[in-house]
Protein backbone atom coordinates (compact mmCIF):
# COMPACT_ATOMS: atom_id res chain seq x y z
CA UNK A 1 0.00 0.00 0.00
CA UNK A 2 1.24 3.46 -0.78
CA UNK A 3 0.46 6.14 1.73
CA UNK A 4 -0.64 9.05 -0.47
CA UNK A 5 0.11 11.38 2.43
CA UNK A 6 -2.43 14.09 3.20
CA UNK A 7 -1.34 17.72 3.61
CA UNK A 8 -0.77 19.28 7.04
CA UNK A 9 -2.84 18.15 10.01
CA UNK A 10 -5.11 16.12 7.76
CA UNK A 11 -2.35 13.49 7.76
CA UNK A 12 -3.09 12.79 11.45
CA UNK A 13 -6.69 12.03 10.57
CA UNK A 14 -5.64 9.76 7.70
CA UNK A 15 -3.28 7.90 10.01
CA UNK A 16 -6.00 7.58 12.66
CA UNK A 17 -8.36 5.92 10.18
CA UNK A 18 -5.51 3.60 9.19
CA UNK A 19 -4.97 2.38 12.76
CA UNK A 20 -7.26 -0.45 11.65
CA UNK A 21 -5.63 -2.44 8.88
CA UNK A 22 -8.60 -4.31 7.36
CA UNK A 23 -6.43 -6.46 5.11
CA UNK A 24 -4.18 -7.70 7.92
CA UNK A 25 -6.85 -7.63 10.62
CA UNK A 26 -4.74 -5.55 13.02
CA UNK A 27 -5.88 -2.64 15.15
CA UNK A 28 -3.26 -0.37 16.72
CA UNK A 29 -5.77 1.29 19.07
CA UNK A 30 -7.77 -1.72 20.30
CA UNK A 31 -6.61 -1.38 23.91
CA UNK A 32 -6.38 1.53 26.34
CA UNK A 33 -2.58 1.46 26.19
CA UNK A 34 -2.59 1.27 22.38
CA UNK A 35 -5.04 4.16 22.03
CA UNK A 36 -3.28 6.26 24.66
CA UNK A 37 0.11 5.67 23.06
CA UNK A 38 -1.14 6.50 19.57
CA UNK A 39 -2.92 9.69 20.66
CA UNK A 40 0.11 10.81 22.69
CA UNK A 41 2.54 10.03 19.85
CA UNK A 42 0.47 12.21 17.51
CA UNK A 43 0.22 15.14 19.93
CA UNK A 44 -3.50 14.71 20.57
CA UNK A 45 -3.35 13.58 24.21
CA UNK A 46 -0.94 14.73 26.93
CA UNK A 47 1.64 12.21 28.14
CA UNK A 48 0.15 9.91 30.76
CA UNK A 49 -3.46 10.74 29.83
CA UNK A 50 -5.95 8.25 31.24
CA UNK A 51 -7.65 5.99 28.68
CA UNK A 52 -10.46 3.55 29.48
CA UNK A 53 -12.07 0.65 27.62
CA UNK A 54 -15.03 2.96 26.97
CA UNK A 55 -12.66 5.45 25.35
CA UNK A 56 -11.36 2.67 23.09
CA UNK A 57 -14.91 1.82 21.99
CA UNK A 58 -15.72 5.49 21.35
CA UNK A 59 -12.49 6.05 19.38
CA UNK A 60 -13.23 2.96 17.28
CA UNK A 61 -16.72 4.25 16.49
CA UNK A 62 -15.33 7.68 15.54
CA UNK A 63 -12.65 6.08 13.36
CA UNK A 64 -15.23 3.97 11.50
CA UNK A 65 -17.52 6.99 11.13
CA UNK A 66 -14.65 8.84 9.45
CA UNK A 67 -14.03 5.77 7.25
CA UNK A 68 -17.69 5.82 6.16
CA UNK A 69 -17.39 9.46 5.12
CA UNK A 70 -14.16 8.68 3.25
CA UNK A 71 -15.91 5.85 1.41
CA UNK A 72 -18.62 8.34 0.44
CA UNK A 73 -15.87 10.71 -0.79
CA UNK A 74 -14.86 7.85 -3.10
CA UNK A 75 -18.41 7.45 -4.41
CA UNK A 76 -19.01 4.17 -2.57
CA UNK A 77 -22.22 3.46 -0.66
CA UNK A 78 -21.76 4.24 3.02
CA UNK A 79 -23.89 4.90 6.09
CA UNK A 80 -23.23 8.62 6.18
CA UNK A 81 -26.28 9.32 8.40
CA UNK A 82 -24.97 6.95 11.06
CA UNK A 83 -21.45 8.36 10.69
CA UNK A 84 -22.65 11.92 11.11
CA UNK A 85 -24.57 10.92 14.25
CA UNK A 86 -21.43 9.36 15.79
CA UNK A 87 -19.29 12.39 14.88
CA UNK A 88 -21.88 14.84 16.22
CA UNK A 89 -21.99 12.94 19.52
CA UNK A 90 -18.18 13.05 19.70
CA UNK A 91 -18.24 16.78 18.95
CA UNK A 92 -20.71 17.37 21.79
CA UNK A 93 -18.45 15.41 24.17
CA UNK A 94 -15.44 17.48 23.05
CA UNK A 95 -17.14 20.71 24.23
CA UNK A 96 -16.08 22.98 21.36
CA UNK A 97 -15.81 26.73 21.48
CA UNK A 98 -15.05 29.17 18.70
CA UNK A 99 -11.74 31.04 19.05
CA UNK A 100 -11.02 34.20 17.01
CA UNK A 101 -7.53 35.42 16.15
CA UNK A 102 -6.31 38.93 15.27
CA UNK A 103 -5.55 37.83 11.69
CA UNK A 104 -9.29 37.42 10.90
CA UNK A 105 -9.41 33.67 11.33
CA UNK A 106 -11.39 31.51 13.66
CA UNK A 107 -11.03 27.92 14.79
CA UNK A 108 -13.12 25.54 16.81
CA UNK A 109 -11.17 24.18 19.75
CA UNK A 110 -12.23 21.32 22.01
CA UNK A 111 -12.11 22.02 25.72
CA UNK A 112 -12.83 18.53 27.03
CA UNK A 113 -9.92 16.76 28.68
CA UNK A 114 -8.62 13.31 27.82
CA UNK A 115 -9.76 11.20 24.91
CA UNK A 116 -12.87 13.35 24.28
CA UNK A 117 -10.57 16.34 23.68
CA UNK A 118 -8.20 14.26 21.53
CA UNK A 119 -11.08 13.05 19.35
CA UNK A 120 -12.29 16.65 19.24
CA UNK A 121 -8.94 17.71 17.78
CA UNK A 122 -9.41 15.15 15.00
CA UNK A 123 -12.94 16.49 14.40
CA UNK A 124 -11.51 20.00 14.22
CA UNK A 125 -8.99 18.84 11.59
CA UNK A 126 -11.84 17.36 9.53
CA UNK A 127 -13.84 20.58 9.84
CA UNK A 128 -10.92 22.69 8.62
CA UNK A 129 -10.33 20.29 5.71
CA UNK A 130 -14.01 20.55 4.74
CA UNK A 131 -13.72 24.34 4.81
CA UNK A 132 -10.50 24.52 2.77
CA UNK A 133 -11.58 21.94 0.16
CA UNK A 134 -9.03 19.21 0.92
CA UNK A 135 -11.58 16.92 2.61
CA UNK A 136 -13.05 15.62 -0.65
CA UNK A 137 -9.62 14.29 -1.65
CA UNK A 138 -9.33 12.16 1.50
CA UNK A 139 -10.84 8.80 0.56
CA UNK A 140 -11.04 5.18 1.63
CA UNK A 141 -9.87 2.52 -0.82
CA UNK A 142 -12.71 1.07 -2.89
CA UNK A 143 -11.41 -2.48 -2.40
CA UNK A 144 -13.64 -4.27 0.14
CA UNK A 145 -10.67 -6.12 1.62
CA UNK A 146 -8.62 -2.95 2.10
CA UNK A 147 -10.49 0.30 2.94
CA UNK A 148 -7.14 2.06 3.59
CA UNK A 149 -7.45 5.86 3.86
CA UNK A 150 -5.47 7.76 1.24
CA UNK A 151 -5.17 11.27 -0.14
CA UNK A 152 -6.19 11.41 -3.79
CA UNK A 153 -3.49 13.37 -5.61
CA UNK A 154 -5.01 12.73 -9.05
CA UNK A 155 -5.63 15.94 -10.96
CA UNK A 156 -9.22 15.02 -11.70
CA UNK A 157 -9.83 13.53 -8.22
CA UNK A 158 -10.53 10.13 -9.78
CA UNK A 159 -8.42 7.94 -7.47
CA UNK A 160 -10.38 4.85 -6.35
CA UNK A 161 -7.71 2.68 -4.73
CA UNK A 162 -4.97 3.35 -2.22
CA UNK A 163 -2.52 1.79 -4.64
CA UNK A 164 -3.37 1.06 -8.27
CA UNK A 165 -0.60 -1.53 -8.50
CA UNK A 166 -2.02 -3.54 -5.60
CA UNK A 167 -5.71 -2.96 -4.89
CA UNK A 168 -6.62 -1.59 -8.31
CA UNK A 169 -4.89 -4.50 -10.00
CA UNK A 170 -6.64 -7.05 -7.76
CA UNK A 171 -10.08 -5.59 -8.49
CA UNK A 172 -9.44 -5.44 -12.22
CA UNK A 173 -8.10 -9.03 -12.25
CA UNK A 174 -11.18 -10.29 -10.35
CA UNK A 175 -13.47 -8.47 -12.76
CA UNK A 176 -11.61 -9.91 -15.75
CA UNK A 177 -11.76 -13.47 -14.33
CA UNK A 178 -15.48 -13.11 -13.56
CA UNK A 179 -16.17 -11.95 -17.13
CA UNK A 180 -14.22 -14.86 -18.64
CA UNK A 181 -15.38 -17.61 -16.29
Amino acid sequence: MTSNTAPGDLESLRLFVNTLNVEEGTDAVSSPSGLGGWLTEHGLLPEGGRVTAGDVAKAGAVREAFRSLLLANNGDPADTDGAVHVLNDAAASARFSLIFSPDSHSVSEPHAPGVNGALGRLLSIASRAMADGTWSRLKACAADDCRWAFFDNARNRSGRWCDMAVCGNRVKARTYRARHA
